[in-house]
């Protein structure tokens, strides 16, 4: 075996169809494309098109719900937090808020803030200064000898108008 007798198993590697090369090609005059029409031409791409016809992702019905006044909370467990504390990436003497677990790569997102779960386990006293928390999160700190503050949610302008609104009606009866 030398290398100038290297080659492919045989049938391994097809041929490139040359199409409009005559008749007795088997690809000649149309070259595969048919007769006429739009998609016989170059530069056609009509994905979900159906002649006019209404497509069926038109057809079909729109699914679930999207809250626009619904809030974005980059959701954090502590057992993760304890997690990262004990592998230093988290100093469990400072307060930790969303800057902090943001650059321990924990918060990932979070428009409106951090929200603190209590899946796991915590058992080094910390501070977190965070948006939001469940009871059992607030517990679980509480129970290791830290504490949790949970800032005031931030009003929205739709809810400012609505009780400006409120606040009108109120005033002129």
């Amino acid at each position: 075996m030398k290398l100038n007798d290297l080659r492919d198993n045989e049938g391994a590697r097809k041929g490139r169809m040359r199409v409009g090369r005559g008749i007795g090609s088997g690809k000649g005059k149309t070259g595969g494309r048919g007769q006429k029409g739009q998609k016989s031409r170059s530069g056609v791409a009509i994905k979900g098109f159906e002649g006019g016809q209404m497509p069926l992702h038109m057809r079909l019905p729109k699914r679930g719900f999207n809250n626009p006044f619904g809030k974005d909370f980059a959701e954090v467990n502590i057992g993760m937090v304890q997690k990262f504390i004990d592998a230093k990436k988290l100093d469990a003497k400072k307060p930790i808020d969303h800057e902090a677990l943001k650059a321990a790569g924990l918060a990932r997102g979070g428009k409106d803030g951090v929200r603190l779960l209590g899946k796991g386990e915590l058992t080094t006293k910390v501070t977190f200064k965070v948006d939001g928390a469940s009871k059992g999160a607030i517990a679980a700190v509480e129970k290791a000898g830290g504490t949790v503050e949970v800032a005031a949610p931030k009003v929205s302008e739709h809810e400012k108008k609505t009780a400006r609104r409120e606040a009108n009606k109120a005033a002129k009866k």
